[in-house]
Parts: structure tokens; C-alpha cells; sequence
């Protein structure tokens, strides 16, 4: 039996399209996106030891565009500092093997 961050890097590595936090809580049956959002850190540091890297596509304002390039973290913005509003599409991820 896997752990729930084993389960977490399985699905990020078989997707061929990056996943949110809310995909991944649904397909895994976890309830809270906070709970996978610390997870996806904690795997993105333990993988590199396996030559794999988590690549990040950003999050960005659903409103007015803005993307957030320069974000280290996992979590979803609260809402977007160029127009200010809180219509913010999740970040996605998916495993690919390290250069």
C-alpha cells in the first residue's frame, strides 16, 4: 500500500496534462487542497533525488490574464495584484523527468 504522497507522485507521473490540487483531491480521494498542496512540496523536494522534477503551470488571473511567473509555491494565489480580483485559475502540475 503506497502512502498518500507516493500516490500523489504516481498520478502526477502518469498524467499527460498537468493536474490541480483539486483534481488530484478528486481522483485520489483526499478532502483537503491544502493537505495535497503541502504534499506536492514535499514531493517536489524528494524527487529530485530521483532525477524528476515537478514543473509548475503558473496560475493566473481569470479575469484580466495576469500570470504569476515569479510564485515558488504551491499554493493558489488569494487574487491578482494587476486588477485585484479573486477569480484566480489554479496552478497545475506534472512530473517530468530532470535535465
Amino acid at each position: 500500500m503506497s502512502t498518500r504522497r507516493e500516490s500523489i507522485e504516481k498520478l502526477l507521473e502518469n498524467t499527460e496534462v498537468p493536474l490541480t490540487a483539486k483534481d488530484i483531491c478528486e481522483r485520489l480521494g483526499i478532502s483537503s487542497t491544502s493537505t495535497v498542496y503541502d504534499d506536492i512540496e514535499h514531493v517536489s523536494q524528494t524527487i529530485r533525488i530521483k532525477g524528476k522534477e515537478i514543473l509548475i503551470r503558473p496560475a493566473r488571473c481569470g479575469e484580466c490574464g495576469y500570470v504569476f511567473w515569479d510564485r515558488h509555491v504551491a499554493r493558489t494565489p488569494a487574487k491578482c495584484p494587476k486588477c485585484h480580483s479573486e477569480h484566480i485559475i489554479e496552478p497545475g502540475y506534472i512530473i517530468q523527468p530532470g535535465e
